[in-house]
This record gives structure tokens, sequence and C-alpha cells, in this order.
């Protein structure tokens, strides 16, 4: 089945030609490649035509085209849109594509019996491309490893997912008025065509996209940030942020309080501190083991102490972000698009 890869760019030439190696390294290569530029104001466009141009008959076809202004979900449904493929395949700039990516991502159609039912999509996983003691210990903090998912339960990244174009239509697409977390608004959609209430992904864990975590704590935070803000837009995690809030606002002062305190009140602030420390990091710790193999023992060492800052540093950034996306949201509440779960509620609904 013919299957078109997509995905969308904005001022990637520092990168861009990772994804691009990588897709010409395919060892089943994709039919063709839809490329949205959102309007670069760098080489991004014409590296990518360069790119095209000199490879020949390796790659069957690729179409790069410039929308400006247009944000992830309009460029991935533009792309979409323009796609010939039955079968689409998505991933984003800033990854590396394992050689075999796209033959196990679209195994699920390539491989199914003529009389078998097609499965609306395959869920690919994304795993840490670290280099450096920060990247280890920001990956080992950030980013899920194989272990850590339930393929029942897994909503994938657009870096590493493939869908059939009918179910994209049918799901209505990508949110355009979501800038962040638009991928999560589409992965509910595609649960909410699925029969039965089962996920309508088939789990892929073989069809790798290795990505690179943030360098900086000032990047990482403008991320997360801008992750919370897009959970505050789309109604996303309210326990999950109220926990936080609670935690920060109420948990820890009443444990510093305690901790000025004497005696068995501070040996409690103490317990509460430490056991609380070890709850928030006991799983990044544990990926370290598992991910600091090529640093050395120093270094190893220094990686070790700075989950409790990226985990300190990260909760701040959702703290500032997500209630700027619940003003956004109040403020545009007659928006009927915004109001996603009840269009999950009457899946005919979705294509309105």
């Amino acid at each position: 089945m013919k299957v078109s890869v997509v995905a969308t760019v904005y001022n990637e030439q520092k990168s861009i030609g990772r994804l691009l190696a990588s897709l010409a390294g395919q060892s089943r290569p994709p039919d063709e490649i839809v490329i949205c530029d959102g309007g670069s104001t760098d080489e991004t466009v014409r590296l990518i035509r360069d790119w095209a141009a000199d490879q020949g008959d390796r790659l069957r076809e690729v179409k790069v085209f410039v929308e400006p202004g247009a944000n992830i979900s309009r460029g991935r449904n533009a792309a979409i849109a323009r796609a010939a493929g039955p079968v689409i395949a998505a991933t984003d700039a800033g990854v590396r594509l394992d050689k075999d990516w796209l033959a196990n991502l679209a195994a699920p159609w390539d491989g199914a019996p003529q009389d078998a039912s097609e499965p609306l999509a395959a869920a690919g996983l994304f795993v840490p491309d670290c280099r450096g003691v920060f990247e280890t210990a920001m990956a080992a903090t950030v980013l899920p490893l194989v272990d850590d998912i339930d393929p029942d339960r897994f909503l994938p990244s657009s870096r590493s997912v493939a869908f059939l174009k009918s179910a994209w239509s049918a799901a209505g697409g990508y949110p355009e008025w979501l800038d962040y977390c638009e991928d999560l608004i589409f992965d509910f959609r595609l649960n909410a065509l699925a029969a039965d209430g089962k996920s309508a992904f088939v789990w892929r864990p073989d069809a790798l996209a290795y990505f690179r975590p943030r360098s900086s704590l000032r990047s990482f935070w403008l991320q997360y940030y801008r992750y919370a803000r897009g959970d505050g837009k789309a109604d996303l995690w309210r326990k999950r942020h109220a926990v936080r809030y609670a935690v920060y606002l109420a948990g820890l002062p009443l444990l510093w309080a305690l901790l000025w305190k004497g005696g068995v009140a501070r040996l409690f602030g103490l317990t509460g501190l430490f056991a609380g420390t070890v709850a928030y990091c006991g799983r990044p710790w544990q990926r370290l083991h598992a991910l600091s193999t090529r640093l050395t023992r120093a270094e190893r060492w220094v990686s070790y102490l700075l989950p409790p800052f990226i985990r300190l540093v990260g909760d701040c950034a959702k703290m500032a972000g997500y209630p700027l996306g619940l003003m956004w949201r109040w403020r545009n509440r007659g928006r009927e698009e915004i109001h996603w779960r009840r269009q999950l509620e009457k899946p005919d609904a979705l294509t309105d």
C-alpha cells in the first residue's frame, strides 16, 4: 500500500539534515514525502529542495510547499491533504529516524491479509538521542522508555505515528485552533472512531524516532510552559495540574514549616522531603541507570544530581503556562471547535 510521509518545519536549517538523511536511508522507502514549511526565515526550504533534487531515483516524489503562519496542526493538515497515499506516516523536524522506522510503522498495512480489516493507526516510539551529561539527565527525567508504556493506553506523539488518510478525515484532522498538545487531541479523536472502546493504535515499538532532548534549562522551561499552556487551552489533565498546585502551594510550605521547628516536627519535615524527592525522582534515576552507560563514572554521578532540579524547573513552567491556557479557553469559550469532548461523544460530528 502506498505510504506518504508528512512533516512540518519552521526555521530548522540546523537540524533538518538529520531528518532528511534518515528518510533517504529507509529500508522501505516512502512512496512520497510531503513537507509543509510554516514560513521559515532561514535556509530550511532551500536545503530541503536541494536535498530533494539530489535524491534522483532513490525517492519517488518529494513535495515541499510554504504556508506562512501555519501552526503545527495547520501544517500537518495541509501536508496530509496534498498526500496521495492512503496511509500517512507523520514525523517532525528535529528527529532522526531508524532505518527500519517506516517498514515497521507501515507493517500493519503492508502485511495485512486481504480479508482482514485495516487498522486505523499505528503508534511508533520516540526515544532519546542524548549528547552529554545534561541531555542524558533531561531524557531520563522527561522521556518514557518502552517499559514505561502501556500499549493499550498509549497516546503517541506525531513524531512517530501512522494512520489511514480516511481516518484522519473522519476524525476531523488535527485541531488547528491549538498550537501545542495538538497530537493528543488527534489521538483522542482517532480512538473515538475505534470499535468497542479499544485503542485505534497498533503498537509498533520497533518504529523508532530518535529525539534529542532540550540542552538547557531555559529551552526546557519554554517547552514545558508551552505544553502546559496547550493543556489549559485544550482542557487536558485537570487532576495532574491540580495535584501539582496542591503539592507546591500547600505540601511543600508545610514541610518547610516543620523544618523550622525542633524535635519531632523537624524529623517529620526531613522525612517528608526525602520521601517526596525519592518518589518524584525514583523513576528518572532508574532510567539514568540505563541511559548513562556512555558517560564516565564522574559524569554519571553528576547526572544523578540533576533530575530534582529539572523536575522543579518543569513544574514551575507548567504552573506558569497552565493558567494562561485556561484564560485563553475562557475568552474563547464561544468557539464550538474547542469543546472537543462533546465531539467525542458523537463521533459522527467529528468531521463537522
